[in-house]
């Protein structure tokens, strides 16, 4: 049985009901460890003090937070969990939203919530009124020693939480949105829109694989067996060559016809802008830093 990873009441007016919080989503990745190539021997890592030049133990640990005029102020754990809000015990529905006005952009992680057998009544009443209206809950909810905002919605005959990330953790990139907008030709706009339409259908999740975490399975499996490295076929990326926008999307239409055994279309007028079939990388994106718990 799974084991959850937060105990305590979802609140909202007089009601309180009694849930437990279970992952819902988790990165899945073939993971190995750090050996030493001239013997196989697997690495271990020590922690190591400059000062003393010894190998410290992990009951020696501390948690420091850099000082501005040097060396660290030293915080313990019993400290910061004085510090930790109501929040911790209880979660408490501050508002509802309507469900599209919480950009998906602050979502980070997903649970699901579980009702304990003297809150299923309860809990059954606030997901089919959200269900009805289309609503979203925002709550404070101290998960991880951390005190986060979240948003619970309905899924699948249940609710689902989402721990959202605050306005100052969601960066700004200066880049981004700050390219002059082009006036496009409709004739553009149409076929963009006609291939689209080509490409839409219902989302399935289960019809995605990781493809690259199979073949280094593949790998594994080969090597395990004494058997030579599989031969994998891995999509190449195409070189990026200038050509006509009109006369890429017309093609890239007419190939989807032919596969679906449609009658292609009719060319239209040539257009004479040209672009790059392969747009200019964007510059890399700094890296979020978080603070330490």
């Amino acid at each position: 049985m799974a084991s959850s990873v937060w105990k305590g009441y979802i609140s909202f007016g007089l009601i309180s009901v009694p849930i437990r919080l279970y992952v819902a989503a988790r990165a899945e990745h073939i993971s190995f460890n750090q050996i030493h190539a001239s013997c196989g021997t697997r690495i271990k890592q020590q922690l190591w003090c400059p000062t003393d030049e010894r190998v410290v133990e992990r009951d020696e640990i501390a948690k420091g937070y850099p000082s501005p005029n040097g060396g660290y102020i030293t915080v313990t754990g019993e400290e910061l969990k004085n510090l930790e809000a109501q929040s911790s015990q209880t979660m408490s529905i501050v508002q509802f939203v309507k469900l599209d006005e919480v950009d998906p952009l602050y979502y980070e992680s997903s649970y699901y919530t579980v009702a304990e057998e003297p809150g299923r009544r309860a809990y059954a009443l606030l997901m089919q009124g959200m269900a009805h209206l289309k609503l979203g809950a925002i709550a404070n909810i101290t998960l991880h020693q951390r005190e986060q905002v979240v948003m619970i919605r309905p899924y699948s005959h249940g609710l689902v939480l989402h721990t959202l990330y605050y306005p100052s953790e969601v960066r700004e990139l200066e880049e981004y949105g700050s390219q002059q907008e082009l006036a496009l030709q409709p004739q553009e706009v149409a076929l963009a829109e006609q291939f689209m339409q080509q490409l839409a259908s219902p989302f399935h999740p289960e019809e995605f694989k990781n493809t690259y975490q199979e073949r280094v399975e593949q790998l594994i499996a080969s090597k395990t067996a004494g058997e030579p490295e599989p031969e994998v076929e891995v999509p190449k990326k195409p070189a990026a060559q200038v050509v006509s926008l009109m006369d890429a999307l017309r093609k890239s239409i007419q190939d989807r016809e032919s596969k679906a055994g449609v009658q292609p279309i009719r060319a239209e007028a040539p257009v004479e802008e040209t672009v790059q079939a392969e747009p200019a990388a964007k510059p890399a994106a700094k890296s979020r830093r978080r603070k330490a718990s």
